[in-house]
């Protein structure tokens, strides 16, 4: 990774607006884009946008990176000022979706800021800056990626995140850390099943008689679910089967640059499961 360190530097220094006001970061020699991947939920035999899901395009000499290979190649003592930049480029860029009534998932990673009332600090002042943003608490779900997190911070972050409005979802569930025991001491509003864990799952034959029983058990604590990752009709199937709430996918939708037009309408469910592709990953 090129560049010299940011820690020092503040956030709005790296942002920019292009010649239509789509604001993008930049970080050495990186240009950040914000990309949005619709959610949906099922109505009947239709899936409806109800959420996108803030993620980044990096850019470098105007050719795309694999996000996961950006991410990994910031120096630790950067990633605070990187994902606080992401997260803004998220929030600011949300209004040139063009469509209303639609919440914003964005990530927030623990790890990368050990220290819980700096992190709590941080949150405070992202809300209080909501409104320049045309934005309110309630519109907002943070995803906490809690791979071996402290439970007490955990708890402590999603406490005050809900104090402000904002909905908690746990990230990853499925691999490791992500088990019904966290999602009883978080108590999240959402628990998004991991794509790569769910796909796996599904290929067993029996999978919709053992998935619909977790999705129920999760459902018994207060909290929705969410699966990732859907990538063909079968998973689609076994996800719908089971009584999830929502659904993400590059089966139903790829994420889209800041500043592409929205797609309002419904998927068809009876299409997607007639249909099959080999969906190939762009983002991590």
């Amino acid at each position: 990774m090129t560049g010299r360190p940011h820690r020092r530097r503040n956030v709005g220094e790296a942002i920019f607006a292009d010649e239509v006001g789509i604001e993008y970061g930049v970080y050495g020699a990186f240009r950040l884009r914000s990309a949005y991947q619709p959610i949906f939920a099922p109505r009947g035999r239709f899936l409806k946008a109800v959420a996108v899901e803030g993620l980044i395009e990096p850019h470098r000499a105007g050719r795309l990176v694999a996000p996961r290979v950006f991410f990994e190649g910031v120096p630790l003592a950067d990633r605070l000022f990187v994902e606080t930049m992401c997260r803004v480029l998220h929030l600011r860029n949300f209004r040139n979706i063009g469509v209303d009534g639609l919440d914003l998932f964005f990530n927030y990673n623990p790890l990368i800021n050990d220290d819980p009332g700096r992190a709590l600090a941080e949150i405070r002042l992202m809300t209080r800056h909501l409104a320049e943003f045309d934005l309110y608490p309630g519109m907002l779900v943070c995803e906490i990626t809690e791979q071996a997190a402290d439970d007490k911070v955990l708890v402590s972050l999603a406490r005050e995140m809900r104090r402000d409005g904002i909905r908690i979802a746990i990230d990853d569930f499925g691999t490791g850390h992500s088990t019904e025991e966290r999602v009883a001491l978080v108590q999240p509003d959402i628990v998004k099943i991991d794509g790569t864990w769910f796909a796996e799952f599904c290929r067993h034959a029996a999978a919709e008689r053992f998935f619909r029983p977790l999705v129920s058990a999760l459902h018994d604590r207060g909290t929705k679910v969410l699966v990732e990752g859907i990538e063909q009709s079968t998973q689609l199937r076994v996800a719908l089967d089971g009584g999830v709430d929502l659904l993400q996918g590059f089966y139903l939708a790829r994420p889209a640059l800041a500043g592409t037009l929205f797609d309002e309408e419904p998927l068809s469910i009876d299409r997607l499961l007639g249909r099959d592709n080999n969906v190939v990953p762009l983002f991590g």
